[in-house]
């Protein structure tokens, strides 16, 4: 879920070497065609999924020496790096477990009792599998992660709170944050 076509799985075969080796993970690549063309690369660290501005900032520098010397597309394009976001796309099995018990909607390439769109709360993993407690459902529902086309956490309040936290933690044990508030005493 990485990729969608054949460009998308290309650029992500000459980015993702340039991303592990500078500490990050490419979780998305797609390349968008309209009046210009767009390359679209988002990314996490892999110490702590996050994304930061400069990181952004270097990665694209980075991304754009190496695509530039490696010539996968024709013509011009605009290169987009960019962190996930909070309402991300999941696009490997740990991003499904890392995000248990938040609220995830589901895109499937075949119809599962006469649907592909689901709506619930990420239940784990058991191997290959995706556990989601579906809505209006008793029992936790296991689908085959290969079966996704598209998944995507949902926006809660419960999700900007955690957010929020986690954000407030790392200001708290920035070393540079924590000079600026003995001298603001």
């Amino acid at each position: 879920m990485k990729t969608k076509t054949d460009m998308d799985a290309r650029i992500l075969a000459i980015a993702e070497p340039v991303a592990d080796d500078m500490g990050y993970d490419i979780v998305r690549v797609r390349v968008m065609a309209n009046k210009r063309t767009t390359v679209q690369i988002m990314a996490e660290r892999k110490s702590d999924g996050t994304m930061k501005v400069e990181d952004c900032a270097k990665l694209s520098r980075e991304l754009s020496s190496v695509l530039e010397v490696e010539d996968p597309l024709r013509d011009p394009y605009a290169l987009e790096v960019s962190s996930p976001g909070i309402d991300r796309p999941l696009t490997t099995l740990s991003q499904f477990a890392r995000h248990e018990g938040y609220l995830v909607k589901l895109e499937l390439d075949r119809l599962v009792e006469g649907r592909k769109r689901f709506r619930g709360t990420l239940a784990g993993n058991d191997g290959e599998m995706v556990g989601i407690d579906l809505d209006g459902e008793d029992e936790t529902a296991f689908i085959p992660f290969d079966w996704m086309a598209e998944a995507k956490l949902v926006i809660t309040d419960e999700m900007i709170d955690a957010v929020q936290k986690q954000r407030a933690l790392e200001k708290s044990e920035d070393p540079q944050n924590l000079n600026q508030q003995n001298f603001e005493v």
